[in-house]
């Protein structure tokens, strides 16, 4: 018989508790942070597998159809708390807010813990591609014990605002490399069509996001490349071939057909670059509710 989905467990605290915490001891952030059990980046031998939580920062909340789908918090914890608990999870990317809760919350014991650095480019806003570093600094993550920084580079020809965010991308690299912290950057092509920003993700757009996003900065000691899965996933091959950097995969929209992402992943996670897996609203939001097996099965791909 087929056991009923999990459902998320609530976290150690509930939402008013957090409020009261934050209101009267916002220094308990910092206390957490300082006694938080910290471990490798990767450790020897393994994989990682990320849950990512920086998307309502950008003002995206929705996760298919449902256009607030991320906004209800209690309920965002709650799924993160049960996916930070699922063997094999290593650990969460997420905005500063949310890590604060989490910290406060207990959940990031023996977790990477990597901050998202630039979340300046809202969702359809007309300046979405002039990025700026709105969230973790560099100093932040090294003041807090974080373990890494993400930072999305999103490049249109066509538009301006993205060469302030390739120059400052550079040197907030650059700024990481200095404290050697790893930094992940997620690169695309991107261009406007009806308005609306699309990504490129055809082999030679990819490839070629790959080759921009190895060459900034001073030094690429300390950076890895948070990459897509082609279109065509037989492509992946060639594509990763660009750089020499380690690698993981962005989960993205699944969409209806899961069989065939799992597989595309799957296939990809075999290259000699790639390390591991992000993922988020797919694993925390999937459409039968059961996030305990959705974290299980992209955890069983590595």
């Amino acid at each position: 018989m087929t056991p009923p989905p999990l459902t998320p467990t609530p976290p150690a605290a509930s939402v008013s508790d957090l409020v009261r915490l934050r209101a009267h001891r916002p220094e308990a952030v910092a206390e957490a942070a300082a006694r938080r059990q910290r471990r490798p980046l990767i450790r020897t031998g393994g994989r990682l597998m990320i849950i990512a939580a920086d998307h309502p920062a950008r003002g995206a909340l929705a996760v298919g159809d449902r256009a607030l789908a991320m906004a209800n918090r209690s309920e965002l914890l709650e799924r993160l708390c049960l996916a930070l608990s699922r063997p094999g999870v290593d650990g969460v990317l997420a905005s500063a807010d949310i890590l604060d809760d989490l910290l406060l919350l207990g959940a990031l014991e023996d977790r990477v813990v990597i901050g998202s650095m630039n979340r300046g480019g809202l969702a359809g806003a007309a300046f979405e591609l002039d990025d700026r570093f709105t969230g973790h600094r560099p100093a932040d993550l090294a003041r807090l014990g974080f373990d890494a920084g993400k930072l999305l580079l999103r490049i249109d020809h066509d538009d301006p605002g993205s060469l302030e965010t390739l120059h400052t991308a550079a040197r907030t690299i650059d700024a990481m490399a200095a404290l050697r912290l790893p930094v992940f950057v997620e690169p695309f092509l991107c261009r406007r069509a009806g308005g609306r920003l699309r990504t490129d993700l055809g082999a030679a757009a990819v490839t070629t996001s790959i080759a921009i996003a190895s060459g900034l900065a001073g030094t690429s000691a300390y950076t890895w490349l948070k990459v897509p899965v082609t279109e065509d996933p037989g492509d992946m091959a060639r594509v990763m071939e660009t750089s020499t950097l380690p690698a993981v995969l962005l989960g993205g929209d699944v969409g209806d057909d899961l069989d065939a992402t799992y597989g595309k992943w799957r296939t990809a996670l075999r290259l000699p670059t790639v390390q591991g897996l992000v993922v988020g609203r797919s694993l925390l939001y999937p459409a039968d509710g059961d996030v305990a097996g959705a974290v299980d099965t992209a955890v069983s791909l590595l």
